[in-house]
């Protein structure tokens, strides 16, 4: 999902809030104050609200997921096998999604609460078998071969996309459920009979390398001023209106702050894969909402707060500071949040706006 190498993607690892924490967008808070409906939850990465009302939180790291009813405790209603990590939450119709990462293994499950999970796709082997972002370049595209010569061995100059695969947002509509593969920086769209197929690849972003981003990251001075394509990191995928996808993407590279804050929200068509910038600026971005007016909501994992875009707008704009958000969902007029996901102990929550 996110990197431990300059630009490149290997798994989920531990996050670093680091010094990204307050980095967030100008503007006062407006939102309401929260009331807590879950708590001591571990990694809590992915979370969706059923039609009935019932909220299901992934507790990632954990393997378990968990249902929220209201009125009610929360309850565990699936484990997965020791290793096995469980997210990428979305429900239609009664039915849940969620996806499973176990090594290289990934794949998508259907499940009535209840019931036992089914598998309906294997992730992994379209990633094997098609690797969408085989093709698409990363890194420096411009440096000349004395400049590259004096990059670290452990920073990739340039380079494709790897074989990779991590599930880490879906979203179900009219049949077919997008998913959001953070590590194989796509949107995947998987038929309702398990046939997955590429909707997207996601473009890289490009960052202009400044003296300060050489200086923390060990690049030479050659590379100031040249753009390095960071791998996009899809996070979040959820549907708005007029067959749009909106997609959070976190993106790859240090998590540090060294190089900005170069998260970003972009839509994408989901007959066509056309992809279209929405806004940017954000200090790791985890999770997207669509309200029902077509506002969006962001969660900045770095930057501690939950930002709000104005329906037809660009402008990011802080809508109330949250430690360490990661999931967040829309339901009926509230805002669904989970918090403090990275803690080593159980200290997870999801709040409700």
């Amino acid at each position: 999902m996110v990197t431990t190498r300059f630009g490149m993607t290997a798994g989920v690892v531990t996050l670093l809030a680091g010094s990204l924490l307050g980095a967030a967008s100008a503007g006062a808070a407006p939102a309401p104050e929260p009331t807590k409906v879950a708590t001591r939850l571990v990694s809590p990465l992915s979370m969706v609200v059923a039609g009935n009302g019932t909220a299901y939180v992934s507790q990632n790291f954990a393997g378990m997921l968990t249902a929220i009813e209201p009125g009610r405790r929360p309850q565990v209603v699936f484990q997965a096998p020791k290793g096995t990590e469980v997210g990428a939450l979305s429900e239609a119709g009664g039915m849940l999604r969620l996806a499973t990462t176990k090594g290289k293994r990934t794949a998508l499950w259907t499940m009535r609460p209840g019931a036992r999970p089914t598998k309906l796709a294997d992730l992994w082997k379209h990633e094997r078998t098609k690797n969408p972002d085989g093709d698409q370049a990363y890194g420096f595209s411009d440096l000349d071969p004395a400049c590259a010569a004096q990059i670290p061995e452990e920073v990739p100059a340039t380079y494709t996309g790897i074989l990779e695969s991590h599930p880490y947002g879906t979203a179900v509509h009219r049949g077919t459920t997008y998913v959001a593969d953070a590590a194989g920086n796509t949107i995947l769209g998987v038929s309702a009979r398990g046939k997955v197929s590429t909707v997207a690849v996601l473009p890289p972003v490009p960052v202009t390398i400044t003296a300060e981003a050489a200086q923390a990251n060990g690049l030479p001075a050659c590379t100031v001023g040249h753009s390095y394509g960071f791998e996009p990191v899809p996070t979040d995928v959820e549907v708005g209106k007029g067959g749009w996808l909106y997609v959070s993407l976190l993106p790859g590279g240090p998590e540090d702050g060294s190089t900005g804050a170069n998260g970003a929200v972009v839509k994408v068509k989901a007959r066509t894969g056309e992809v279209r910038p929405v806004a940017t600026g954000f200090a790791g971005a985890t999770g997207v909402a669509v309200a029902g007016n077509g506002d969006v909501y962001v969660a900045q994992l770095f930057g501690g707060q939950v930002s709000r875009i104005k329906a037809g707008s660009t402008r990011v704009r802080t809508w109330a500071q949250v430690p360490m958000p990661a999931a967040v969902e829309w339901a009926g007029g509230d805002v669904l949040v989970s918090a403090k996901v990275l803690s080593e102990t159980p200290k997870g929550v999801v709040l409700r706006y």
